[in-house]
């Protein structure tokens, strides 16, 4: 840790005596602050803000771009909640909060007590803030991602006068491969200010690091280093992950700083480069857990851990496709059409071809787009998701094409660059395709043949590059043969389509039920009763993996703490009686105006009872209010 980080604050009468000097002359002593806030000032007084008046403002996310950045980046935030909430409650009553943001500065998520929340909503100390230098001048947060280091900021140390009343510290957190994801940040009132908690936040920082990084490589080979035995499985470790053929692919902040690596190793360096180990060693020491020593060129020592990779060294002579850790491969727990999906997919990860996914709602389309996404060499860039089934259509075109200041009545005063642009670099997955208007699928065609989009209202077009993935439950060639979709933009989407298997037809129905278990009671073995797992097994489920995980939250809330096994008591009652029914016979096949009328009968059916609200109708029939009007249209109803 740099000494300056742990040196005492600037007295508050030389801190008074530096800021007025600065206002007035534009000099700032070296040593009148720690370099990093040195530096942070020049940069803030660069970016023209007013240190003292008016505050003319910074950007802040609406709900709907703070819902897409808490999806974009999911499993960020997943992993950092439990560790927030014991920070918090480690800091609880202490007129403070504990904050994440992402790598641009905008705050995700916070904890705190509920007095000094109130305050800190005051200068806008809250989720979908922006708190970049640009904005904010110096904090904690803006000028940890500037420095990509920890910083603490404290009382007038902020650049902006009204931020005074903060004593804010925060550290940088890193993704596996050792870029900015974001920032951890403990934000309390000035007089409670401690240098304790630099630590605390350093700590908390390294264990979402591991977090990540043990999700990431769950399935590959991985190297835990530290210059003391006893430091191997501390948030003190460094940590790599290696592939079959000996690359790099992962590494924490921890393992850089002990092997001399940047970012850019990670991908373009062997381990053989870095340390003295080939691959048949780590292959031998895989099979076990003990801890080995390694000298290094330098002399040094260092202790190493080897995890994963159990098949290393045991392969066939016969060339083999090389393993692989990624999201997709979490995906596989033993079904051959999810294998067959997953293989095919595997084969365009990174080529120009679209994918379509095809299955019955509640299949898990969406997940099956996120690890192709979380799988391929656009991992890191946005992942942008799109209901066109939950938009109205009056206002999908301006959420996806986006829209300039005043296009259109109750359009944000800066405009919206749209979901295409935010996906740019990335991934764009429009979930139920089959539901777009006809007049947008023709403005989509134009995007997809031209990459580039022009906002509403007009404008410059804005080139973009994302890879698109489609979903829908429709056939698509019977919309097409209807006159709802439109068939050149069909082979457009439809590059690679694939099916995804519904629950009913899967054969890893054990592996699934025993994953989800473990997802939402990780410290506990918990198992389906015997004569309840039958029952799973010979269930249609309607709703697929969406129904099943339901299910199992419900009834995981129903256990006691001593019990460890699911019976019918854990589970809701309708869906306890639908189990113990055996499966009836199928019913014949009706022709198409039985069906239409069937069809029709529900739909009016529904309506009454519903005393004609169709937001509550559409909710009842499980579709959206959109394919509730197509519907009503298409069966002339009223």
């Amino acid at each position: 840790m740099p000494s300056s980080l742990l040196a005492a604050r600037t007295p508050p009468a030389r801190l008074r005596e530096a800021r007025r000097r600065f206002f007035d002359t534009g000099e700032l002593a070296d040593d009148a602050f720690e370099p990093a806030l040195t530096r942070s000032w020049r940069r803030s007084r660069d970016f023209g803000l007013a240190p003292s008046g008016r505050f003319a403002g910074a950007p802040h996310a609406s709900s709907a771009q703070l819902a897409r950045a808490l999806d974009r980046q999911h499993e960020f935030v997943a992993h950092a909640r439990p560790v927030m909430e014991f920070l918090f409650d480690q800091t609880r009553d202490t007129d403070s909060m504990v904050i994440l943001a992402d790598a641009q500065g905008m705050l995700l998520h916070a904890l705190g007590d509920a007095g000094f929340v109130d305050r800190a909503q005051r200068v806008a100390l809250r989720p979908g803030a922006s708190w970049h230098e640009q904005w904010r001048g110096t904090n904690a947060v803006g000028t940890a991602i500037a420095e990509g280091a920890p910083v603490v900021v404290h009382g007038s140390e902020h650049y902006l006068e009204r931020n005074a009343f903060l004593t804010c510290t925060a550290a940088p957190i890193a993704d596996p491969a050792g870029r900015l994801l974001g920032v951890l940040d403990i934000s309390g009132d000035h007089r409670g200010y401690h240098r304790h908690t630099l630590a605390l936040v350093r700590s908390a920082a390294r264990i979402i690091e591991h977090r990540l990084f043990d999700t990431r490589h769950a399935a590959g080979l991985r190297l835990r280093l530290h210059a003391q035995p006893e430091g191997l499985g501390t948030v003190t470790e460094g940590l790599l992950a290696v592939s079959e053929d000996g690359w790099i692919v992962g590494a924490n902040g921890v393992a850089m700083a002990m092997l001399g690596l940047t970012p850019g190793s990670v991908g373009a360096l062997t381990l053989e480069r870095v340390l003295p180990l080939d691959i048949a060693t780590l292959a031998a020491w895989s099979r076990g857990s003990a801890a080995h020593a390694v000298r290094r060129d330098d002399g040094s020592v260092l202790w190493l851990r080897v995890e994963g990779g159990r098949s290393l060294g045991v392969r066939p002579v016969a060339p083999a496709a090389p393993a692989v850790a990624d999201a997709l491969a979490r995906l596989d727990t033993g079904d051959h059409a999810m294998q067959a999906a997953i293989g095919r997919a595997r084969r365009v990860l990174d080529k120009p071809i679209s994918l379509l996914l095809q299955g019955e709602s509640g299949v898990g389309k969406e997940l099956f787009a996120r690890a192709v996404h979380r799988s391929s060499a656009r991992r890191d860039a946005p992942f942008v998701a799109v209901n066109c089934a939950a938009l109205p259509e009056t206002l999908i075109e301006a959420e996806l094409f986006g829209y300039r200041p005043g296009a259109f009545t109750g359009a944000a005063r800066d405009g919206a660059p749209g979901r295409i642009r935010e996906a740019h670099g990335g991934t764009l997955f429009l979930d139920e395709i089959g539901d777009m208007p006809a007049a947008l699928q023709t403005r989509l065609l134009r995007v997809l043949q031209e990459r580039e989009v022009v906002p509403l209202g007009g404008g410059r077009p804005q080139a973009v590059d994302f890879r698109l993935i489609c979903a829908t439950h429709r056939n698509l060639r019977e919309a097409i043969d209807a006159g709802r979709f439109r068939e050149d933009l069909y082979y457009r989407l439809n590059g690679l389509a694939l099916q995804l298997p519904p629950l009913r037809q899967r054969g890893d129905q054990a592996a699934l039920v025993a994953g989800m278990l473990r997802e939402l009671l990780p410290a506990r073995d918990v198992r389906l009763a015997p004569e309840v797992a039958q029952a799973f097994a010979r269930h249609r489920w309607p709703g697929n993996l969406r129904q099943l995980h339901n299910a199992l939250a419900t009834a995981c809330a129903l256990l006691d703490e001593h019990e460890d096994e699911i019976g019918w008591g854990h589970l809701s009652d309708d869906l306890a009686e639908d189990l113990r029914q055996r499966p009836a016979a199928p019913a014949p096949v009706a022709d198409a105006v039985d069906l239409r009328s069937q069809s029709e009968r529900t739909v009016r059916q529904v309506i009454e009872t519903c005393a004609g609200n169709l937001s509550e109708a559409a909710r009842r029939l499980g579709i959206s209010r959109n394919t509730l009007y197509r519907k009503m249209r298409e069966l002339r109803l009223r």
